[in-house]
């Protein structure tokens, strides 16, 4: 089975790093969900909960904000200003 390759990282720090099957994002555009095998994509950020489903184990949530999302090659990256776990 395909999995992302996944990393929230604020201005400071790494929030959560990992592997997961799906993940669900708000940007300036709205809400966007990303499955393994989406085509590339940079979006802007907006306020709001990143809710990370890994391969195994609970659903991560995080609030970001002030930043971008890129997907590339099944490897999801979330830079923000300020991002926390929830």
């Amino acid at each position: 089975m395909a999995e992302l390759t996944v990393s929230v990282v604020a201005a400071d720090r790494e929030v959560w790093s990992g592997v997961a099957k799906q993940i669900v994002a708000r940007t300036t555009e709205g809400e966007i969900g990303i499955l393994p095998g989406h085509e590339p994509l940079l979006g802007i950020l907006g306020a709001g909960e990143v809710r990370i489903t890994p391969t195994e184990g609970a659903v991560v949530t995080t609030r970001a904000e002030d930043g971008f999302l890129s997907v590339e090659n099944n490897t999801v990256t979330i830079v923000a200003g300020a991002a926390e776990l929830l």
